[in-house]
């Protein structure tokens, strides 16, 4: 593995056919507003660097296959993955072994699924209007079989002291489920600061799922190892990936 590549391993416990893995900005070639390992071709860095990032991802991790890139509209679609390339989506699910899962993300949330049988995954990009809107929903329903069975993570993405939002972000949320006001905590007049770790939570137990881990990183005040929209503007991207290995690799 190229030791300047550094990831970060979910902390649950799925089982051994499920690999998932999020990037950081270590290593890549990227330079400027974009240096590390920008995963993203659509920030405006340079085409080269992107590839060149994203052939070393798949080298250190060894992926089965080039990750299943979306083209995120910060909507609910959910996409199968080894469908149409790109599609205009925001979670992607597969049931089938060697079809990695992405998301890109910098202050967004990724929510990263598996089901207890290690049979399917699946990953949401829940942005602040996807969240609300209700990617985790579509992904949890997409992907199948009793929500209780499935596992989830929460990924790194701006935490709740940092993400300040007017009264539209926060109305949004609430119209969904009032519960959601013991998340936006008042800083100002029509300000709030946004828990989005709290609120995902809120929303995959109202759909099922209640073994949920990760949660508590926070892209916009740890730049050293994440990008962040809201911090920097122009800047690159973290790919968080899932995928299932075939019985024999899982020791099945």
């Amino acid at each position: 593995m190229d030791p300047e590549l550094q990831f970060l391993r979910p902390d649950w416990p799925a089982p051994p056919s499920v690999r998932a893995v999020v990037s950081t900005r270590a290593g890549g070639v990227s330079r400027g507003h974009w240096a590390g390992l920008n995963l993203a071709d659509h920030v405006g860095d340079d085409p080269d660097a992107v590839a060149e990032n994203r052939r070393r991802l798949r080298a250190a991790l060894a992926l089965p296959a080039e990750p299943f890139w979306l083209t995120q509209v910060h909507g609910t679609v959910v996409a199968v993955a080894g469908g149409a390339e790109r599609p205009p989506a925001d979670a992607g699910i597969t049931r089938e072994p060697g079809r990695v899962c992405a998301t890109l993300t910098a202050d967004c949330l990724p929510v990263l699924f598996a089901s207890r049988s290690g049979d399917r995954v699946g990953i949401a990009h829940a942005g602040w209007r996807g969240l609300a809107d209700g990617v985790v929903e579509a992904t949890v329903r997409s992907l199948g079989g009793d929500p209780t069975e499935l596992l989830a993570w929460l990924g790194p993405a701006i935490g709740p002291q940092s993400f300040e939002v007017g009264p539209d972000v926060r109305d949004a949320f609430l119209a969904v489920a009032a519960s959601a006001a013991a998340h936006c905590r008042p800083t100002a007049p029509d300000r709030w600061l946004v828990d989005l770790y709290g609120i995902a939570r809120q929303r995959l137990a109202a759909c099922g799922v209640t073994a949920v881990f990760g949660g508590g990183l926070c892209t916009y005040r740890d730049g050293a190892r994440f990008y962040s929209f809201r911090r920097d503007a122009t800047t690159g991207r973290m790919a968080s990936l899932i995928w299932l290995l075939p019985p024999s690799a899982a020791g099945g």
